[in-house]
Parts: C-alpha cells; structure tokens; sequence
C-alpha cells in the first residue's frame, strides 16, 4: 500500500521505517529543509562542533526495544548529562541531590539526615493539584523558590499554580551524590548527531523524502496518512490554536571553555533567559577544549502563529478545545495522529520512538485482519483526565 507519513522526526521516521521494511510504499513530507524535527543537530562551521540546532536533546531509556532499535542506525556513544544551576550568587548541581541539599544549606548531612530534613521542610499537602504544590511537597519551600519558582516563570510565562503537577513529577529528588540528570539504564547520544539518525532511517526502499514541503500542498491520494504536525493545523485551526511556548536563541562564540558544562540554568527571574548551553560539552569524545566554543542563550515565550513550536502548555481551556480536536479526529477517516504535536503531549525521544514503533505494528496487524487503522494509537485526553479530576 502507499501511505503518507507527515513530519520527518522521530515519529514519522520510524513509522515510515517500518512499514517499508514490510513491503509498503512511504511518502515523507517536511515542511523543514532538514530531517529530525526539532532534534535536528548540525556541526557549526566555524567552531567545528556538534550544535543541537533547536535545543538540547538528550536520548536516555531504559525500554530495551527502543535502545536497540535506535542503535541500528549509528554509534550511540554513552553521555551522562549532569547541569549547573545558578540560584543567589551560586552554583548548584541538578537535580536535588545530596550536594545540591548540603551546599544550599551550608550543612554536611548524610543520607537518613538530609531525607529527614526535607521530609520536615516539605508541606503536608496528600494530593498536589498543581506544580506549586508539588514542589512544596517534594522539597518544601526554601529550595523551591531557590530552583523552581522562578525559573518555571519564565520558561512557562505563568504561575506555577497554574501549571499541571506532572511536570515537576518528571525530575527526580535523591538523597546521594548522584547527580546524573536521567536515571535510565541507557543514556547516549549519537555521536555524529540525531539528524543523522533519522537520515538512516529513512534510507531505506520504498521510502520517498520530500523536503520543503507542506501536508496542505499534496494533491495525490494516499491508503492512509500518519500526521505528526499539530492536529489543530490539521483542522485548520477550526476551534482555534492550542497553546504551545517557543524558544529563542542567542549565539554566541568565544574561545576555550565558556561555563565548564554542558548546560547552566539561571534559576533567579531577575535574569531573562533560562539557560546557557555550551554545545561542545555534548560530544566529550571530541577534542574542543581549547578551540573555539558555541554556545545558546535560551528564552522561552509564547509561541505565535509563525513560531517552531516547543512544549504544549496543557491548560484546562487547552484540554477542552483539545477535546474538540480529538473528536473530530476519530470522525476523519484515513489519517492517524501521533508524536509530541499530533497528539499535543510532552514526549521524550524515546518514548516518541517508543509509540511509533507500536503504531508501526498495530497498523500492520488492523490491516492484516482488514480493520482501519484508529485515528490515535495512545488517548491523548488521558492526561486531560487525570488533570480534571484532580481539580475536582
């Protein structure tokens, strides 16, 4: 059969991967003059070195499906992302650990002890409805304000009461000096970049890659298409436009090693970008130590109607136009919705990869027994559940 897979990334490179390899016929349209979507990596021609072009993007899993499917297509040479934080006049290390604990409060306190001390500064609050309340349960409200507090401002440009709980929920707490940002059993990075990931898995037969060109442009007839673009796009934006933040970047270059670290947040408000990356710091197994450095000042803003965007917002009036979606969704035959903007979801890298391979085969398996392929292969309005009924 011959399907449309919409969006070059992750999603729709493994989707289209796939079904190839079964004997199907995949046009890959990318409205972008690159592959990867926003894990687009690229080497910086003057400084030589390996820029993640939209941000970084770090592949760490411990689904061992996932790991090994992503391993057919390159080297991925292991990387331990760890990040700095300035918070006051100091730097820190993140995720809260036992130095983060320990440097923040000038005290020298062992596991049982700092457990115990945060357990006393931590809030009694048995159900957090809302990001705020989460932090002050986890870790109570002196390191909250310290990390958080501020730096959720202006990545979200809201209140963090106004943000789900689930997004702190992602970061862990740890009463040891482990100071790894992801736990996961494999934590890697490809080490000539992602874009050529996705430019592997692509080149395979039957796979036909049509850059600089939108969904809206087509007029051929596909079996089925698989959109990985936003699905309010898709709809023509019918109910209006779900809210997405963007990003910005300032680069910069300079000589040597900038900030000795991959990445550095700024935690105080007062400080308008979030963060600085320093690319080099990505590929350790490469020599740039004294040679010139790239680096990305990072400001988070709400995305407008010409913005890349980054991460959806999932307010409560989001959820019920997103519901809107969703229903008429279901009520368009011959196209599905997957990935981080078809099914307006924060997804990691491998769990993007993850759900696509399993889109993969469930749309072989419906069209071995002759029964049509579902407009969503996971309920994006789970997430919208969960939300609603802690609010209530």
């Amino acid at each position: 059969m011959r399907f449309c897979v919409v969006g070059a990334g992750f999603s729709g490179a493994v989707i289209a991967r796939v079904l190839a390899e079964a004997g199907h016929q995949i046009v890959v349209v990318d409205e972008r003059a690159h592959v990867a979507g926003n894990c687009h990596s690229a080497r910086d021609a003057s400084t030589g070195v390996m820029t993640h072009v939209y941000g970084p993007h770090i592949f760490h899993t411990s689904d061992e499906r996932v790991w090994a499917f992503i391993q057919r297509f390159g080297e991925m040479r292991p990387y331990a992302h760890q990040v700095r934080a300035v918070s006051g006049g100091a730097v820190y290390s993140l995720p809260v650990n036992l130095l983060t604990i320990n440097q923040f409060f000038r005290t020298i306190m062992g596991p049982n002890e700092a457990r115990a001390f945060i357990a006393a500064k931590a809030q009694a609050i048995a159900d957090p409805t809302n990001f705020e309340e989460q932090a002050l349960a986890m870790i109570g409200p002196e390191l909250y304000a310290a990390f958080f507090r501020g730096y959720t401002r202006k990545q979200w440009g809201m209140e963090p009461t106004e943000l789900p709980s689930s997004i702190l929920k992602r970061l862990p707490l740890r009463f040891n000096y482990d100071d790894r940002y992801f736990s996961h059993t494999h934590q890697a990075i490809r080490d000539q970049g992602y874009t050529a990931i996705v430019v592997a898995m692509l080149d395979a037969p039957g796979i036909e890659l049509r850059l600089k060109t939108s969904h809206e442009s087509l007029n051929e007839s596909f079996a089925h298409t698989f959109y990985s673009g936003p699905i309010d796009r898709y709809f023509h934006f019918a109910h209006g436009r779900l809210g997405y933040r963007t990003l910005d970047f300032d680069v910069f270059r300079t000589t040597g090693d900038y900030q000795g670290a991959a990445v550095m947040n700024y935690c105080d408000e007062e400080v308008p970008f979030t963060r600085i990356t320093e690319h080099k710091h990505f590929a350790p197994w490469e020599s740039h130590e004294m040679a010139d450095t790239i680096c990305y000042r990072e400001y988070s803003r709400a995305c407008g109607p010409g913005d890349i965007p980054y991460y959806p917002i999932r307010q409560a009036h989001e959820e019920h136009m997103l519901g809107k979606y969703v229903k008429r969704a279901r009520a368009t035959p011959g196209v599905s919705f997957l990935g981080r903007l078809g099914s307006y979801r924060y997804l990691d890298m491998d769990v993007t990869i993850g759900e696509a391979l399993d889109a993969a085969q469930e749309t072989l398996l419906r069209l071995a027994e002759n029964r049509p392929v579902p407009a969503f292969f996971v309920e994006p309005l789970q997430e919208a559940h969960a939300l609603t009924a802690r609010a209530a």
